[in-house]
């Protein structure tokens, strides 16, 4: 974390910093500590671990560590309106969309790219709409119903 607080001071002082990677409440704390102006939940991507937690498992977790000091934004995993609509009732202040863009990009350029936020937007109005809820601040938790048991196996921090 003295890293993070190096960054903070002598190359981002007057940038937003904003740490990725974050998975566990303890790391998000740290983060914030450390100097963050937001964290991004994410597993990079990978999930490089047979059964790795996918970060919107980790998600509500570190909302509730940091309350709304910093933005929390969700990385990873997000494909559809409807991925958009559960990450921000679930905390986040919004979402990565690094792989589809991408992917529309080299399919079909520019155009493919303005078609992929255009069907974004869509979907995202659409699942509000089939949810009843008119803005943003509307998409609470309780719109979201995961794991029947009511569980959510917890990341522990690294003793390394």
């Amino acid at each position: 974390w003295d890293d993070v607080r190096w960054l903070k001071r002598e190359a981002c002082h007057d940038l937003p910093l904003i740490i990725k990677g974050i998975m566990t409440a303890e790391d998000a704390i740290e983060a914030v500590e450390a100097g963050a102006d937001g964290v991004m939940v994410s597993n990079h991507g990978g999930r490089g671990l047979d059964g790795a937690l996918a970060a919107i498992d980790a998600l509500p977790e570190i909302v509730e560590a940091v309350g709304d000091k910093v933005p929390v934004l969700l990385d990873g995993g997000v494909r559809r309106g409807t991925d958009v609509v559960k990450a921000l009732a679930l905390g986040a202040s919004a979402v990565g969309i690094g792989k589809p863009v991408f992917f529309a990009l080299a399919v079909g350029g520019e155009d493919a790219v303005v078609n992929l936020l255009q069907m974004l937007q869509r979907e995202v109005e659409a699942a509000m709409a089939i949810c009843g809820v008119e803005n943003v601040a509307d998409t609470t938790r309780s719109l979201i119903t995961r794991h029947p048991n009511g569980s959510v196996t917890r990341y522990t921090r690294s003793k390394l």
